[in-house]
This record gives C-alpha cells, structure tokens and sequence, in this order.
C-alpha cells in the first residue's frame, strides 16, 4: 500500500484517476495548480486506486493524503 501526499500548498485542479481505476509507476493521478503553474503528482508505484482524497477545486496543504494506491 502506497499513500500518495502533496509536496505544496496547491489546489487541485484536475482528478485524472477514479477509485478503482488501475495505475502504474509514473501514471498521473491528479493535477495541482500552484502560482499558475500545473503540477502533476504522479503515481509512485503500480496498483490499484484504493481511495481518493481529494476533489476538483479543492485546496490542500503540503502533507497532505491525496490518494491510496494498493
């Protein structure tokens, strides 16, 4: 099991994945804006999407859980 946090203060702007969607190492989970610039965090490992924490148009700080991969 591999949890997924932010490294920033950033809102999230797009939700690529689902809960139960299939991921490998490298795939995009989601995309955070931060300064207008567009971060994609990415999955660090290959899985399935256990659960998502966050939403379109939410505001997360850094350490924050984005997603659970198993």
């Amino acid at each position: 099991m591999a949890e997924v946090r932010a490294e920033m203060v950033a809102n999230v702007w797009k939700v690529v994945v689902k809960e139960g969607d299939t991921v490998s190492e490298g795939d995009t989970l989601v995309i955070l804006e931060s300064m207008k610039m567009e971060i994609p965090v990415l999955a660090e490992d290959e899985g399935v999407v256990a659960q998502l924490k966050v939403a379109e148009g939410d505001v997360i700080q850094e350490g924050d859980l984005i997603a659970v991969i198993q």
